[in-house]
């Protein structure tokens, strides 16, 4: 998943629409190098459509639009993996990040019912 995608489901997931997060984005008053200027609401529009190359210096903007960290934009994570033809939810990602604080051995019995599961789910089809 690209940054582009990224914002875009993020949008989706805050339930904001591109028109709203192009408004919020301007009003922090971004100042692209190339121009010195603000970029216009088309241009936002094209970043998020990939019609353009998203530009480096408003990365920050539009994490704090989004309210993540920027970092954030950039992650590989689970929900990018090709193997899914679906976007995690915001409970199943919270319970992956919970992950780490549950004892290897829990981890295995979590494991292997998982995998008990997708043997049932498989012989479904």
């Amino acid at each position: 998943m690209n940054v582009k995608d990224k914002i875009n489901y993020m949008l989706t997931e805050k339930h904001k629409s591109k028109r709203d997060f192009a408004q919020e984005l301007l009003n922090l008053e971004p100042r692209l190098l190339s121009t010195g200027k603000a970029p216009s609401e088309s241009t936002i529009y094209g970043y998020l459509n990939g019609r353009r190359e998203i530009k480096i210096e408003l990365i920050p903007y539009i994490a704090e639009v989004l309210g993540v960290k920027e970092q954030e934009l950039f992650e590989c994570n689970i929900e990018d993996s090709s193997d899914h033809n679906f976007q995690l939810s915001k409970e199943i990602r919270e319970i992956i990040k919970l992950l780490k604080y549950v004892p290897n051995s829990k981890l295995y019995e979590l494991r292997d019912k998982l995998l008990a599961y997708k043997r049932l789910y498989e012989k479904s089809w």
